[in-house]
């Protein structure tokens, strides 16, 4: 059954990380040959040869849920090594978005890092001090919950739970 799943995506903002990966030849091309076997990133680096961009990809899939991980039992005397392959073959998506959303979420997806730092960084201040809910932030920062949950996805150290947004171990 392994790669045979369906993401099923009831939020828009899962579109997000999806967008991302598959707007950038380099993941895609990685989340490709992840579809065909378990491999480890030392095995990805050989065939792709960017170790940088084998590590984001890698990184970007496992936050995005499209990754599945266990580790490979290694030679004698040798450490394991954490594999990774594809954990879904199709997508269903079934929301309803505004125009006005579904244009926060692409804009979000596709913004440069630094155009979205500022207000990555203003969301991790926010959620350590204890303000986690998305409507309160929202109210706060002055931005759609839309955005706010798109920016979040897409942000190293965030992630989105329910209604809050709280902070990751990565």
């Amino acid at each position: 059954m392994n790669g045979k799943r369906t993401r099923i995506i009831n939020d828009p903002s899962d579109l997000v990380p999806l967008l991302q990966v598959f707007g950038s030849e380099s993941h895609k091309r990685v989340f490709d040959k992840l579809c065909d076997q378990w491999l480890t990133e030392k095995e990805l680096v050989e065939i792709f040869g960017d170790n940088e961009s084998v590590s984001q990809s890698i990184e970007l899939l496992r936050k995005s849920g499209l990754i599945e991980t266990k580790w490979r039992v290694p030679e004698p005397g040798k450490s394991p090594e954490k594999e990774y392959h594809s954990a879904f073959s199709r997508v269903q998506a079934n929301f309803f978005s505004s125009m006005e959303d579904l244009s926060d979420l692409i804009r979000v997806t596709f913004m440069s890092d630094d155009e979205l730092r500022d207000l990555t960084e203003k969301l991790r201040e926010k959620v350590r001090s204890g303000m986690t809910s998305i409507s309160t932030l929202s109210r706060d920062l002055g931005k759609s919950q839309v955005y706010l949950k798109a920016a979040a996805k897409r942000a190293k150290g965030l992630t989105v739970r329910g209604q809050r947004i709280e902070l990751s171990e990565e």
